[in-house]
Protein backbone atom coordinates (compact mmCIF):
# COMPACT_ATOMS: atom_id res chain seq x y z
CA UNK A 1 0.00 0.00 0.00
CA UNK A 2 0.89 3.61 -0.94
CA UNK A 3 1.33 5.93 2.25
CA UNK A 4 0.56 9.01 -0.07
CA UNK A 5 -2.25 8.05 -1.24
CA UNK A 6 -4.09 11.55 -1.79
CA UNK A 7 -7.16 12.00 -3.95
CA UNK A 8 -7.96 15.34 -4.53
CA UNK A 9 -10.84 15.37 -6.94
CA UNK A 10 -12.82 12.29 -5.25
CA UNK A 11 -15.69 14.35 -3.13
CA UNK A 12 -14.03 17.87 -3.41
CA UNK A 13 -17.32 19.92 -4.21
CA UNK A 14 -14.99 22.66 -5.33
CA UNK A 15 -13.55 21.08 -8.56
CA UNK A 16 -11.56 23.13 -11.37
CA UNK A 17 -12.42 22.04 -14.72
CA UNK A 18 -9.68 22.52 -16.74
CA UNK A 19 -10.36 23.40 -20.71
CA UNK A 20 -6.80 22.52 -22.46
CA UNK A 21 -5.89 19.06 -22.47
CA UNK A 22 -4.05 17.87 -18.69
CA UNK A 23 -3.21 14.37 -18.08
CA UNK A 24 -1.77 15.97 -14.69
CA UNK A 25 -5.36 15.53 -13.47
CA UNK A 26 -5.34 11.83 -13.38
CA UNK A 27 -4.97 10.02 -9.98
CA UNK A 28 -4.15 6.31 -9.27
CA UNK A 29 -5.33 4.58 -6.16
CA UNK A 30 -3.73 0.72 -4.67
CA UNK A 31 -5.50 -2.19 -6.22
CA UNK A 32 -6.68 -4.36 -3.37
CA UNK A 33 -6.98 -7.40 -5.48
CA UNK A 34 -3.41 -7.29 -7.53
CA UNK A 35 -3.48 -11.77 -7.41
CA UNK A 36 -6.80 -11.32 -9.34
CA UNK A 37 -6.93 -10.86 -13.31
CA UNK A 38 -10.07 -8.84 -14.13
CA UNK A 39 -10.87 -6.08 -16.35
CA UNK A 40 -12.58 -2.88 -15.07
CA UNK A 41 -14.68 -1.55 -18.33
CA UNK A 42 -15.26 2.95 -18.67
CA UNK A 43 -18.07 4.04 -20.67
CA UNK A 44 -17.74 7.57 -21.36
CA UNK A 45 -20.48 8.54 -23.98
CA UNK A 46 -20.26 12.81 -23.24
CA UNK A 47 -16.00 12.84 -24.67
CA UNK A 48 -15.40 15.91 -27.12
CA UNK A 49 -12.74 17.63 -28.71
CA UNK A 50 -11.75 19.50 -31.50
CA UNK A 51 -10.45 18.67 -35.05
CA UNK A 52 -7.35 20.17 -35.26
CA UNK A 53 -7.97 21.62 -39.03
CA UNK A 54 -11.38 23.12 -38.61
CA UNK A 55 -11.67 23.36 -35.01
CA UNK A 56 -15.23 21.58 -35.12
CA UNK A 57 -16.22 19.57 -31.91
CA UNK A 58 -16.22 16.04 -32.44
CA UNK A 59 -18.15 13.99 -30.08
CA UNK A 60 -17.54 10.10 -28.90
CA UNK A 61 -17.83 7.55 -26.51
CA UNK A 62 -14.59 6.23 -25.39
CA UNK A 63 -14.42 2.92 -23.98
CA UNK A 64 -11.38 1.93 -21.78
CA UNK A 65 -10.85 -1.76 -20.40
CA UNK A 66 -8.22 -2.56 -18.30
CA UNK A 67 -7.03 -4.83 -16.17
CA UNK A 68 -5.12 -3.52 -13.50
CA UNK A 69 -1.68 -4.21 -11.45
CA UNK A 70 -0.82 -2.23 -8.61
CA UNK A 71 -2.77 0.43 -9.04
CA UNK A 72 -6.35 1.93 -10.39
CA UNK A 73 -7.49 5.13 -11.90
CA UNK A 74 -9.88 7.10 -9.96
CA UNK A 75 -13.32 7.51 -11.67
CA UNK A 76 -13.79 11.37 -10.91
CA UNK A 77 -10.32 12.07 -11.78
CA UNK A 78 -10.28 10.07 -15.12
CA UNK A 79 -13.93 12.29 -15.99
CA UNK A 80 -12.02 15.60 -15.05
CA UNK A 81 -9.11 13.70 -17.63
CA UNK A 82 -11.58 13.26 -20.66
CA UNK A 83 -13.13 16.93 -19.82
CA UNK A 84 -9.87 18.26 -20.25
CA UNK A 85 -10.01 17.51 -24.13
CA UNK A 86 -13.13 19.38 -24.59
CA UNK A 87 -11.03 22.39 -26.43
CA UNK A 88 -7.68 20.20 -27.46
CA UNK A 89 -7.36 19.59 -31.16
CA UNK A 90 -6.17 16.26 -32.38
CA UNK A 91 -7.60 13.80 -34.22
CA UNK A 92 -9.52 11.11 -33.35
CA UNK A 93 -6.59 8.28 -33.69
CA UNK A 94 -4.34 10.64 -31.88
CA UNK A 95 -7.10 11.16 -28.76
CA UNK A 96 -7.52 7.51 -27.91
CA UNK A 97 -3.44 6.73 -28.67
CA UNK A 98 -3.15 9.70 -25.72
CA UNK A 99 -5.50 8.58 -23.35
CA UNK A 100 -4.07 5.43 -23.64
CA UNK A 101 -0.72 6.29 -22.96
CA UNK A 102 -1.58 8.68 -19.83
CA UNK A 103 -3.08 5.62 -18.66
CA UNK A 104 -0.06 3.16 -19.09
CA UNK A 105 1.85 5.79 -17.16
CA UNK A 106 -0.19 6.67 -14.63
CA UNK A 107 -1.11 3.25 -13.09
CA UNK A 108 1.10 0.65 -15.17
CA UNK A 109 -1.84 -1.83 -15.94
CA UNK A 110 -1.50 -5.65 -17.06
CA UNK A 111 -3.68 -4.51 -20.20
CA UNK A 112 -5.81 -1.61 -21.50
CA UNK A 113 -7.69 -1.03 -23.95
CA UNK A 114 -9.18 2.67 -25.65
CA UNK A 115 -11.79 2.14 -28.38
CA UNK A 116 -13.28 5.41 -29.81
CA UNK A 117 -16.46 5.75 -31.29
CA UNK A 118 -16.90 8.73 -32.87
CA UNK A 119 -20.06 10.11 -34.61
CA UNK A 120 -20.09 10.86 -37.84
CA UNK A 121 -19.10 14.29 -39.60
CA UNK A 122 -19.22 14.99 -43.68
CA UNK A 123 -20.49 11.38 -44.01
CA UNK A 124 -18.05 8.89 -42.15
CA UNK A 125 -17.58 8.21 -38.39
CA UNK A 126 -14.14 6.82 -37.01
CA UNK A 127 -13.80 4.06 -34.24
CA UNK A 128 -10.37 3.82 -33.70
CA UNK A 129 -8.91 0.90 -31.43
CA UNK A 130 -5.54 0.82 -29.49
CA UNK A 131 -4.41 -1.58 -26.86
CA UNK A 132 -1.37 -2.51 -25.09
CA UNK A 133 -0.62 -5.53 -23.33
CA UNK A 134 2.57 -5.28 -20.42
CA UNK A 135 5.62 -6.80 -22.12
CA UNK A 136 6.94 -10.06 -21.64
CA UNK A 137 3.77 -11.42 -20.00
CA UNK A 138 0.71 -13.44 -21.07
CA UNK A 139 -1.05 -10.04 -21.47
CA UNK A 140 1.95 -8.99 -23.94
CA UNK A 141 0.06 -11.85 -26.51
CA UNK A 142 -3.69 -10.83 -25.32
CA UNK A 143 -3.18 -7.18 -26.46
CA UNK A 144 -2.09 -8.96 -30.27
CA UNK A 145 -5.18 -11.44 -30.10
CA UNK A 146 -7.45 -8.61 -29.41
CA UNK A 147 -6.30 -6.17 -31.62
CA UNK A 148 -6.14 -8.52 -34.68
CA UNK A 149 -9.56 -9.82 -33.65
CA UNK A 150 -11.19 -6.99 -31.83
CA UNK A 151 -14.06 -6.25 -34.69
CA UNK A 152 -14.68 -9.17 -35.89
CA UNK A 153 -18.16 -8.77 -35.27
CA UNK A 154 -18.97 -4.93 -35.47
CA UNK A 155 -22.20 -4.19 -33.99
CA UNK A 156 -25.17 -2.51 -36.25
CA UNK A 157 -24.79 1.23 -36.41
CA UNK A 158 -27.70 2.97 -36.54
CA UNK A 159 -27.61 5.46 -33.50
CA UNK A 160 -25.24 7.57 -34.91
Amino acid sequence: MRDDLELNSLGNKNVKYDFGYNPDILESFDNKHPDNDYFVKFNCPEFTSLCPITGQPDFATIYISYVPDKLMVESKSLKLYLFSFRNHGDFHEDCVNIIMKDLIKLMQPKYIEVWGKFTPRGGISIDPYVNYGKENTKWEEVAFNRLANHDLYPEKVDNR
